[in-house]
């Protein structure tokens, strides 16, 4: 239990052994959330896994009826098959949810959740979902996925600068299909090095040393699913506030970092050092002229890190960016800022 003054609260992460469920309960840590007692909930077969939370040994429980009693927070973190049969009885239970899987904002019942990036706030002011105010149960918050925070932060900073288009093209890394996806990955790079045959459970094509325009045949979700899904998600957080950036995806052999490239071209010449400007305030780092950032570079931090930008040498008011962010610690940072809001609003 937390030390100090102040009110704690108790928090459950449902996808405990994911691992997004294992950067978010970092993340809880390394902020000094006021939690109480941290709860770790995932499916029976990992139940009884020995961890830890807050410095203190713990186990990761069972999901089951009464498993959010008395909790305040529920973060839903693994698959959004659970997330989506059990965020309803979370709810129920007096907490709030914030769900990191996207299923509640798909969910019927789920159409008055609210989708929230704090570090956009000066920018993009937080939209109450029609039907949130005053309802009789606790509000339930969507936090998107590391992509549409990438996507929407940049046009969250380009509007202002009147872009005619925005293209973004992002490369995303294994990690995003969770464990397996790091594994699939790993076999593939020690089969190809071996000349062993390649398993491909996961992707249904060859990941590693390679990039991919589309999955296998047999790989579920599709990679453009996966891409249509970013695209309405950004459309719908944007809500006509910014334009929505074209988008898409090629898969790369990456274990972790969601790195991409993007192209704007803005109605007005500027300077790179306007467009620079423009990300002031909104949760990125710009890195010095010599240095430009890679998925080594940003691993464990929690911004979205962008190279000197790049006016482009043929197409007037055109400009090109780089960047990477760590994709399990940006979707984290965003849940946790959610949390922490929540909070701060609650004790005025």
């Amino acid at each position: 239990m937390p030390s100090g003054q102040g009110t704690f609260h108790r928090v459950a992460i449902v996808g405990a052994s994911s691992l997004r469920g294992k950067e978010l309960k970092q993340v809880l840590e390394d902020r000094h959330f006021p939690a109480s007692d941290i709860i770790l909930l995932d499916e029976s077969v990992m139940a009884g896994t020995l961890t830890e939370a807050a410095g203190e040994p713990t186990f990761i429980r069972a999901l089951e009826e009464d498993s959010f009693e008395s909790a305040r927070l529920v973060f839903f973190a693994g698959t959004a098959a659970d997330a989506d049969q059990n965020w309803r009885a979370a709810q129920s239970a007096g907490a709030t949810v914030i769900d990191l899987t996207g299923a509640v904002a798909a969910s019927h019942d789920g159409a008055s959740s609210i989708v929230w990036i704090p570090s956009l706030a000066s920018a993009l002011p937080l939209q109450t979902a029609p039907g949130a105010n005053g309802a009789s149960r606790p509000a339930a918050y969507s936090s998107p996925a590391a992509p549409v925070i990438i996507a929407c932060t940049l046009a969250a900073a380009l509007a202002p600068l009147q872009p005619r288009r925005i293209v973004l093209l992002m490369f995303p890394p294994v990690s995003e299909r969770d464990q397996e996806g790091i594994e699939e990955l790993e076999s593939q790079t020690a089969s190809l090095l071996s000349f062993r045959e390649v398993a491909q459970p996961v992707f249904d094509a060859q990941v590693a040393f390679n990039l991919l325009a589309r999955y296998g045949e047999n790989s579920k979700p599709r990679l453009a699913d996966v891409r249509s899904a970013i695209a309405r998600d950004a459309a719908r957080y944007l809500d006509g506030r910014a334009p929505v950036p074209a988008i898409q995806l090629v898969q790369a052999p990456a274990f972790y970092g969601y790195a991409f490239a993007a192209y704007a071209e803005l109605a007005t010449p500027g300077s790179p050092e306007q467009v620079a400007a423009a990300f002031g305030n909104l949760g990125v780092k710009i890195a010095p002229d010599d240095a430009s950032p890679t998925n080594v570079t940003v691993a464990g931090e929690s911004e979205i890190h962008l190279a000197p930008i790049e006016p482009d040498p043929n197409v007037e008011g055109g400009f090109w960016l780089w960047g990477v962010a760590d994709n399990l610690r940006l979707a984290a940072t965003n849940a946790v800022r959610i949390a922490e809001e929540l909070v701060a609003k609650s004790s005025k």
